[in-house]
């Protein structure tokens, strides 16, 4: 695991925070990550192009910082392919349970002022800190 930079998160939160605010500002969107990709694959539109971009520009800032990172970012072990797939299925479930995602309601919604975007965090982090909990102090998961 890599130490904590302040730098690179704030320089990261401000990309974020930038990206939503244009969005909103540009295109009268929300940057819910799971709508976009929702509504590119399973309920396609006229508009699909601005969401392709976003989901595209994602990705291409990953590589970017891949690309110029000192070293690369170290891949998790230990974790079991059983857990890790019901992991991403509950989170699924999570997300559509919440209509929305942690981009839309945690970037979005906590800035709009949004009381279900609240309660939706507020359970997301729960539900990750009891998680995490669970799988490092009762399973010995501790990677």
């Amino acid at each position: 695991m890599t130490a904590f930079t302040p730098l690179h998160a704030l320089i990261g939160g401000l990309l974020i925070g930038s990206a939503a605010t244009l969005l909103l500002w540009l295109n009268g969107r929300i940057a819910g990550v799971t709508g976009m990709l929702t509504g590119l694959l399973v309920k396609p539109s006229a508009s699909q192009s601005w969401r392709l971009l976003f989901l595209l520009g994602l990705v291409a800032g990953t590589a970017a910082y891949e690309w110029f990172a000192s070293q690369p970012t170290p891949v998790r072990q230990g974790f079991p392919l059983p857990l890790l797939v019901v992991a991403g299925l509950l989170t699924g479930y999570g997300t559509a349970q919440a209509n929305g995602c942690t981009s839309g309601h945690g970037v979005c919604g906590m800035a709009r002022f949004s009381l279900r975007s609240l309660v939706a965090t507020g359970t997301f982090l729960s539900v990750a800190m009891l998680s995490t909990y669970v799988l490092r102090h009762i399973v010995g998961l501790a990677a």
